[in-house]
């Protein structure tokens, strides 16, 4: 079993930046593709953002496209969401998820394990 666990949520205003980090302490994140995912109260989750095992290929959902960036470090076994210009309709608890193997997927039920959750709560 495969041990997720996000931080680096928090509370603030539109316009703001947050980076989550994901870490899988003890286990090895380069046989993984990683996406975050997030998930609103009475929504679906929905993709965020993808990274490759490489780290070498990339993927956001329209609506976070030029804001947010994905990034991983292998040799800490963690994988980063960089948020910048935080909007309202931002606010989600975001998971971050791992799959097995070299190509990551948008599909929440593609992934092997997942984190519990950090929540970002952006105000207007």
């Amino acid at each position: 079993q495969v041990q997720l666990v996000e931080s680096g949520g928090g509370l603030l205003q539109a316009g703001g930046s947050l980076r989550l980090s994901c870490a899988a302490p003890g286990r090895t994140f380069s046989l993984f593709s990683m996406g975050w995912f997030r998930q609103a109260p009475g929504k679906e989750r929905e993709f965020v953002a993808t990274i490759s095992w490489s780290g070498d290929k990339t993927n956001y959902t329209d609506s976070v496209k030029g804001r947010f960036a994905i990034s991983r470090d292998n040799a800490k076994n963690t994988v980063y969401l960089q948020m910048n210009d935080l909007k309202p309709e931002d606010t989600a608890v975001y998971l971050c998820a791992a799959r097995r193997g070299r190509q990551p997927s948008t599909v929440p039920s593609m992934y092997d394990h997942w984190g519990r959750g950090t929540q970002v709560t952006v105000s207007s």
